[in-house]
């Protein structure tokens, strides 16, 4: 099942089935008027919503209308739970190595994730605005699910079973903040603005088998101005899969219907020490920051700019076929005034 949330004079909008190829929707109101609602009831609602979503597919139900993913909001606009985990480590050990900082062994055993700002989510295809380009503006694409009600300390097992939704993310972040803010020993506050998520979330067995209970197991695509810039693949180098992430971040407390867990940083080592960026024949990278440790690794500075004012990032996710599943990431950087 594919569900998405149309903009409305609300602010959580308003919940629609969407069909498998994109092209049509249709609202149910009748049985939930937002996401959080269906996530709120969804023993009841989601069978009722799959019995919409196979009639919707096959053509047989009145009141469908066209998809616009211009239209949509983010799957939650505002959401009461939103962390975002490191479960890539090779990106967290490019990070590190570009600063000559070993990494503790711990990285390895214990999964790395913050809590970020879930009040004001950017919509799939809204402007990023920033204040500065001093700043450091990056994307990073990720992956992310939306759980039911997880009890605290469940086991790995258990908060597998409450994955409902799997989305694309849009984890904006200034890196030129990051240093300082981290520096406090308080962790990331300013430096992670808002963030946004794909058009479409879909339920796990929309996946097929890419999605193995822990991963997606496909290539996280990314354009940084129309041209290529990452293809990795979502279920290579994920050294904790969704399950551990949503147990670690329930340790110490229980996570409500709607919280929403990132993956981190989509990153592939690719064999190398370092990867590979496409035009070298590699699989690219998913945030500018890796391109730029890479290259103070290997030649003493950044060279890569971060994102300017103009600068646009695409991000999505094809099945074998090619067809979009998630809809698309598509956002602009635009300078931000009062």
């Amino acid at each position: 099942m594919k569900l998405a949330t149309l903009k409305n004079d609300t602010r959580d909008g308003q919940l629609v089935v969407v069909s498998k190829d994109l092209s049509k929707c249709i609202t149910v109101a009748e049985l939930a008027m937002t996401m959080q609602q269906l996530l709120d009831n969804w023993d009841e609602l989601s069978p009722k919503l799959e019995e919409i979503y196979t009639g919707l597919n096959a053509g047989q139900l009145d009141g469908e209308m066209p998809f616009e993913q211009s239209h949509c909001e983010s799957p939650l606009p505002r959401a009461y739970q939103w962390a975002d985990g490191s479960a890539y480590v090779n990106h967290v050990e490019l990070v590190r190595k570009a600063r000559n900082a070993e990494m503790p062994p711990s990285f390895w055993t214990d999964p790395l994730m913050y809590q970020g700002g879930s009040d004001d989510f950017i919509g799939p295809q809204e402007d990023i605005f920033a204040i500065s380009e001093s700043h450091g503006i990056d994307f990073e694409g990720e992956v992310a699910v939306i759980t039911g009600d997880v009890p605290m300390a469940a086991s790995p097992e258990e908060a597998g079973k409450q994955i409902r939704l799997v989305m694309l993310v849009n984890d904006v972040s200034l890196r030129g903040l990051i240093p300082e803010e981290l520096a406090k020993g308080f962790g990331f506050f300013q430096s992670k603005p808002s963030s946004a998520f794909s058009p479409v979330a879909v339920t796990p067995n929309e996946l097929g088998g890419h999605w193995d209970g822990g991963k997606v197991n496909l290539p996280l695509l990314s354009y940084l101005n129309g041209e290529p810039f990452g293809k990795p693949n979502a279920g290579v180098d994920m050294t904790f899969e969704f399950p551990e992430l949503v147990a670690h971040a329930a340790k110490t407390r229980a996570l409500g219907a709607g919280a929403v867990i990132g993956s981190g940083t989509v990153s592939n080592k690719q064999g190398t020490e370092h990867g590979t960026s496409i035009q070298e024949g590699g699989v690219g990278y998913s945030c500018i920051a890796e391109v730029r440790m890479i290259e103070t690794i290997r030649d003493g500075k950044p060279a890569t700019s971060f994102m300017s004012f103009g600068d646009n990032i695409r991000i999505e996710m094809l099945d074998d076929e090619g067809n979009n599943i998630f809809g698309t990431i598509h956002q602009r950087v635009v300078e931000y005034k009062k």
